[in-house]
């Protein structure tokens, strides 16, 4: 089960391409549960992608991407 603020990680993570004020711990939860997913874009940069478990999540719960 998603913590409130992990359901709110996906829903920002949802609306724009920024993350940097999302908790990482969040983050890592959504990682684990396998709803979003890193990818490295440069060496010391990361790009987080919603996957399609992710995007079937915010849909059920009313917000499509």
């Amino acid at each position: 089960m998603l913590s409130p603020h992990e359901i709110a990680a996906l829903m920002v993570l949802g609306d724009m391409e920024g993350h940097r004020e999302l908790d990482p711990a969040d983050i890592g939860a959504l990682v684990e549960r396998q709803l979003v997913r890193l990818e490295a874009t440069a060496p010391d940069h990361r790009h987080i992608c919603i996957t399609g478990e992710g995007l079937q999540l915010l849909a059920a719960i009313g917000k499509p991407r």
